[in-house]
């Protein structure tokens, strides 16, 4: 049996696949590695990208109950503070100083008068340089006044000697009706440093006095009286301390003549 001589070995050939083929397309079948009608990535170098999608962010809703709450609280907080602060500039300041500033009050203690300033004690009748009298020289018996309310006009040299001694002397003017009169009745009874008394000749409906400090006004009910009485009643007083009780309780002028001699206090 021959045996034929071997030729020479065959080398199968290959072919290289690229990335084209044919017509310059993709093999079919070949993934392209994107989506048809997508972009490529955005970069030098790259196609158009597409926009990066800004978050759109959602505020919750705001709990505004205790916010308000707490504002509150900081306001009336200061509110407090303030009144405080109000109260104690308020307290600290002289008694003179808060009468002077209502409204129609003359202040006759600031004009310095000798006359006013005399707190001599003398008998018989006296003269005064205000009407009804502010202070001045006076009877060594005071009036009563320990909320005492006199019906009839009393004795200036009596009055001004309570005056003295811090108490507040309403006047009113003599025929004032009736139902007035029960007005001014309630600032006076039951309290000490208190007295009233109608007078001759005044000008108006009222006269609240203190030593050295006057208001006088048409209407009764003023606020200003009340604030006045506050402010003067018993704080006033030359001599304080000095009790209000046991003094002269008769109405008329002053009982007894003399010769103005000043007596011993």
């Amino acid at each position: 049996m021959s045996m034929s001589t071997p030729g020479p070995e065959r080398v199968p050939s290959s072919v290289k696949v690229t990335k084209t083929s044919g017509q310059g397309k993709p093999p079919a079948g070949a993934p392209s590695g994107k989506k048809p009608g997508s972009k490529g990535p955005a970069g030098k170098g790259g196609g158009k990208g597409r926009k990066p999608v800004t978050p759109v962010k959602v505020a919750g809703s705001r709990n505004w109950g205790p916010i308000a709450v707490a504002g509150v609280v900081v306001l009336i907080a200061a509110g407090i503070i303030g009144y405080g602060v109000y109260a104690a500039v308020q307290g600290s300041r002289d008694w003179q100083d808060k009468v002077s500033e209502i409204a129609g009050v003359v202040n006759y203690r600031e004009q310095n008068n000798a006359a006013i300033n005399d707190t001599s004690h003398k008998q018989g009748a006296l003269q005064y340089v205000t009407s009804p009298p502010v202070g001045g020289a006076h009877n060594s018996t005071p009036q009563n006044c320990t909320g005492d309310v006199y019906d009839a006009p009393i004795a200036n040299e009596h009055a001004v000697h309570s005056l003295e001694h811090g108490a507040v002397w309403i006047t009113y003017k003599q025929g004032l009706a009736a139902d007035q009169v029960n007005v001014l009745k309630t600032k006076v009874e039951g309290k000490d440093y208190m007295f009233m008394s109608p007078y001759a000749g005044l000008d108006k409906n009222v006269s609240v006095q203190v030593w050295g400090f006057q208001l006088k006004t048409d209407d009764v009910n003023d606020p200003k009286i009340d604030e006045f009485i506050k402010d003067t009643r018993s704080v006033s007083a030359l001599e304080p301390g000095v009790s209000c009780s046991g003094g002269n309780t008769t109405t008329g002028p002053v009982q007894g003549t003399g010769n103005g001699a000043v007596m011993n206090k």
